[in-house]
């Protein structure tokens, strides 16, 4: 719960929350090996190599490397199944007009799934589920592209195209809602800043005897820690979070959808 807490909020508040941690955790560091009660005690363990350092720094830039490739790669796939959805829903609709007959209702229904999904369904994302009007819509743009009258129509070629651009839409979709509805990996988040805060005691032991270098090092790491694992934490969640995918490829699809048959029933219109 309290990864999801930190997740859900802005950019500068994930930064904040991360600079916090590793502030407190340096200062506790630096008053424990410098602090006059135990500083004869920390002086003991001086000698510790600086390669030591470099053992566990590699095992957090790995598992770091490790987190923010899932959460890129959950970016790609979630930008790829929008583009697939788009590009096919706009297939149908050029189809639909290079086609012999009037097939009005395919592009009414195409327009019902794409305005189902952009005003009802992506909210719903943010919580991982789906919207059952925009269900209700795919099935009746499956329906109609399925209806046997339509192979007569416009020749079964064109009626496999149509389909098949259908099912793309039904993939695409499956898709979207699968990056949505996965969930955060908790243990692999809690790892990492507990090897984070590890790496911070290495530090600190190979500059036991210098405050000010210890210091340095300390603010150094630190800061590169927050912006590394501050952007991966922003990315984490393609359809939910402060760098959430916003539908602008579905909304401006159904808007050239929409324009282009009000043009085209003008057009008809004028013919008649």
């Amino acid at each position: 719960m309290l990864i999801e807490l930190w997740l859900d909020q802005p950019v500068w508040l994930i930064l904040a929350a991360l600079a916090a941690l590793f502030a407190a955790t340096g200062f506790a560091i630096f008053a424990v090996t410098h602090g006059p009660l135990v500083r004869g005690r920390v002086a003991a363990l001086s000698g510790v190599v600086p390669p030591f350092f470099g053992a566990i720094a590699i095992l957090f830039a790995l598992l770091t490397g490790f987190l923010a490739n899932d959460a890129w790669e959950r970016n790609r796939q979630a930008a790829r199944s929008i583009l697939a959805e788009r590009d096919a829903l706009v297939a149908i609709q050029d189809l639909s007009f290079a086609a012999a007959s009037d097939m009005a209702s395919v592009r009414a229904a195409s327009r019902a799934y794409l305005d189902a999904v952009v005003n009802e369904e992506w909210p719903l994302m943010l919580d991982g589920k789906a919207s059952a009007k925009a269900s209700a819509a795919l099935q009746e743009l499956l329906r109609e592209l399925a209806a046997p009258q339509v192979t007569s129509d416009v020749g079964p070629i064109a009626h496999a195209t149509l389909l098949d651009q259908a099912l793309r839409v039904r993939a695409a979709r499956s898709d979207r809602l699968a990056v949505s509805e996965q969930h955060t990996d908790h243990p692999k988040w809690w790892t990492v800043l507990v090897l984070a805060c590890l790496t911070q005691v290495a530090l600190a032991l190979v500059h036991l005897d210098r405050a000010g270098s210890q210091a340095a090092a300390l603010v150094v790491f630190s800061a590169a820690a927050i912006v590394a694992l501050g952007l991966v934490a922003a990315k984490e969640r393609p359809f939910d979070g402060p760098l959430a995918i916003q539908p602008t490829a579905l909304r401006e699809a159904l808007h050239a959808m929409t324009t282009a048959d009000l043009s085209r029933n003008v057009e008809s219109k004028r013919a008649d």
